[in-house]
């Protein structure tokens, strides 16, 4: 398991996205899947960055562990103090309806429950505990 503690901010983003791209190149994720795991991270982490903590500052721990061989797991956690806030409970945006004609947000979880395996959050000791779980050959 490999781990990286920052500040839940925007200039993060690049060292997120490093640690798990070279985590699942190291593992011989297939570029499909590293791709759309790397798109959900950011989704995730740009999120903690943007809301967690407003009006505040704090940090995000990010975990990636992939374990297994045909297939691998890979398991990501992103555990922050800021505000309690389940995006699972948001309901899912209308993508029937035109860009234009839909309310603005929602879009990048929807995203995320739908290209990854599994989502859960949980709020633990004050924490959220967003789990995003994917497998691959």
């Amino acid at each position: 398991m490999k781990t990286i503690t920052l500040q839940a901010k925007m200039e993060n983003l690049n060292s997120v996205i490093s640690m798990i791209e070279g985590e699942l190149e190291a593992n011989g994720c297939p570029l499909e899947e590293q791709t759309q795991i790397s798109i959900a991270c950011e989704e995730i982490f740009v999120n903690i960055a943007s809301y967690g903590y407003t009006p505040g500052e704090g940090d995000a721990v990010v975990s990636i562990d992939i374990t297994g061989n045909s297939p691998k797991k890979c398991v990501i956690v992103f555990d922050d103090g800021g505000n309690q806030f389940n995006p699972l409970e948001k309901p899912d945006p209308d993508v029937t309806l035109e860009a234009v004609e839909r309310p603005i947000g929602g879009l990048g979880i929807y995203m995320v429950k739908n290209t990854m395996d599994d989502v859960s959050y949980e709020y633990i000791n004050d924490h959220n505990i967003l789990t995003i779980t994917k497998s691959f050959n």
